[in-house]
């Protein structure tokens, strides 16, 4: 970095609200609500509010395979939250998550309902509810949540790193995406040397350590996340594209990825589910046919 765009912290920080990026008029420095709205409440006991990011992602896939192994109980409603309008600045929505973000999750089902928030925690909790998607054995149980805790450290490089300074930035700060393709890569070689001698991430059983995962790590191989998959070199970590497009595959990861989604194919867009007929009657080509 030349002398020139040399950046000299001041002795305190004050908040430029119009700093440029992607993101900029949404981002601030404190948390609470910025506006009154409550948020819908459908007929179901679970109700999600959420976006299809990787993180929105866990969550709907997670519902769609509790569902898909016979588990009625987690029908659910996926309300959208379009964080580049402010939803998340909501107070309904800060009521269910104090921290702003997406996916947020109420469940009715319990004596006083349940909010649950951190999309790890969500995962955990549904697990948990229905008995499914988690080891039972100690060992096995601990290495999952293992890895389902590694995700939930590892993946802020991959989405506030790098694919900020990749992607979202203003301009290209060359020190930025070297740092983080960098620590992006390396946390795909732990997963590729870990997968060559695992099927799933734990083992032989498919579990919350993989819906939490390939979202991420799964996207950055197969879906093009950040337009990034030739930068990254993704595809040569053999051991993980073999198990990214095994998960990509699956018929309830199909429908997990189309939940709450604003962007991509009309076709693979359902802004919310409300029923499992929805992905039938209500993706966006089908809406917009009928009009």
């Amino acid at each position: 970095m030349s002398e020139a765009n040399t950046y000299t912290p001041p002795k305190v920080w004050k908040w430029e609200s119009e700093n440029g990026g992607t993101f900029a008029k949404i981002n601030r420095p404190i948390a609470g609500a910025t506006h009154e709205k409550k948020l819908p409440v459908g007929k179901h006991p679970l109700q999600l509010y959420s976006l299809a990011t990787p993180n929105g992602v866990k969550v709907t896939v997670m519902l769609e395979e509790l569902l898909a192994l016979g588990f009625s109980g987690a029908e659910y409603d996926a309300h959208l939250i379009r964080i580049g309008d402010g939803d998340q600045f909501g107070s309904g929505f800060v009521e269910v998550n104090p921290n702003s973000k997406i996916p947020a999750l109420m469940d009715h089902s319990t004596a006083t309902p349940t909010r649950v928030f951190e999309s790890g925690a969500i995962l955990l909790y549904l697990a948990e509810k229905f008995g499914a998607l988690l080891p039972t054995d100690p060992t096995k149980r601990t290495e999952c949540l293992s890895w389902l805790f590694w995700q939930m450290g590892s993946a802020p490089y991959v989405g506030g790193g790098f694919g900020h300074f990749y992607s979202y930035a203003p301009e290209k700060i060359q020190y930025c995406i070297d740092r983080f393709t960098m620590e992006v890569k390396r946390q795909l070689d732990v997963l590729d040397r870990h997968l060559a001698n695992n099927h799933y991430i734990c083992g032989d059983e498919y579990s919350i350590a993989d819906i939490a995962i390939w979202p991420w790590y799964g996207g950055l191989v197969v879906n093009n996340q950040y337009d990034a998959t030739e930068f990254l070199d993704a595809r040569s970590y053999k051991h993980v594209s073999r198990w990214a497009e095994e998960i990509k595959a699956r018929p309830a990861v199909k429908r997990g990825r189309m939940v709450n989604r604003t962007f991509g194919p009309e076709e693979e867009q359902l802004h919310e589910r409300h029923d499992a007929s929805d992905f039938d009657t209500k993706t966006q080509d089908k809406l917009a046919a009928k009009n």
